[in-house]
């Protein structure tokens, strides 16, 4: 894709999924400013990229005033926001409706659906005024469909993709687009330690939860944090001008597995040698 002359934004871009954009926004030629909430792993990120082409703000999206100073610091660096990539998420692992607490409900939407609401609320104004803007929001696969246990997270994920379509509706005429992409299972810090439980019950390593986990998949794998990267660099990109409101899923090909199937699978029977 061709960045060239573009300023981007990449909230949670310290580990996983925003770090691979961070490097392929800049080796498609765009200038970044990557935050979240650990210092040290976004300087390490900025470290390895060429020199000049990416500022660090340390904050937290969960906080209005946070957001602010990154789109500022954005703005500073490159002298304005083409591009935003809500990407800063979290995870409490599996827990039910009644084993989730108040407060827990209450941090993940604050970082998956407030967070992004805030960013946008910032950085939107300042695209106007350059007349238009792409708007990239990171929800999950679980945004579309329920996973068990985790009435958090996925409430978190499809609010943040009904956000995603309004941004599209609201602020279209003014030039500015606004896309969600929904991985599926993606190999980062973050998915290795949700699903670390599992060692225990399935009484193998990480390799061993992984390979069960993606059994149903498709692809029969898991995604690395880069081949998340390409789909954003496109919707960053003009390549992508006569799209918003879209609804990518990067799944491996999970969306249409149905439940029966597995079971079926599970079971032994094979309908396709």
């Amino acid at each position: 894709m061709n960045l060239n002359g573009k300023v981007a934004l990449i909230t949670g871009g310290g580990t996983g999924i925003g770090t691979a954009i961070a490097e392929r926004f800049v080796a498609d030629g765009a200038k970044i400013c990557i935050t979240g909430r650990r210092k040290e792993l976004l300087d390490e990120v900025a470290r390895s990229l060429p020199a000049g082409t990416c500022a660090v703000c340390a904050g937290d999206v969960s906080k209005l005033e946070d957001g602010i100073r990154m789109v500022e610091a954005t703005v500073a660096f490159g002298g304005k926001i083409n591009v935003l990539v809500n990407n800063a998420g979290i995870d409490p692992g599996p827990r039910t409706i009644v084993d989730t607490t108040p407060e827990l409900w209450q941090q993940v939407m604050d970082v998956n659906l407030t967070g992004p609401f805030f960013m946008m609320r910032a950085a939107i104004p300042y695209m106007i005024k350059i007349g238009g803007g792409s708007v990239i929001n990171i929800a999950s696969l679980a945004g579309t469909r329920c996973l068990p246990g985790m009435p958090a997270y996925c409430s978190s994920k499809a609010g943040l993709i009904m956000l995603t379509q309004q941004a599209a509706v609201d602020y279209g005429p003014k030039g500015i687009r606004s896309n969600v992409v929904c991985p599926g299972g993606v190999r980062t810090p973050l998915v290795e330690h949700s699903l670390s439980f599992l060692r225990e019950n399935l009484k193998t390593d990480l390799e061993g939860v992984f390979a069960f986990m993606s059994g149903n998949t498709p692809l029969r794998r898991f995604a690395n944090p880069p081949e998340m990267a390409g789909v954003c660099s496109y919707l960053a990109s003009d390549d992508s001008s006569y799209m918003t409101g879209a609804v990518l899923l990067i799944d491996g090909g999970v969306a249409p597995v149905d439940a029966a199937g597995a079971t079926l699978k599970a079971a032994g029977v094979n309908l396709v040698e």
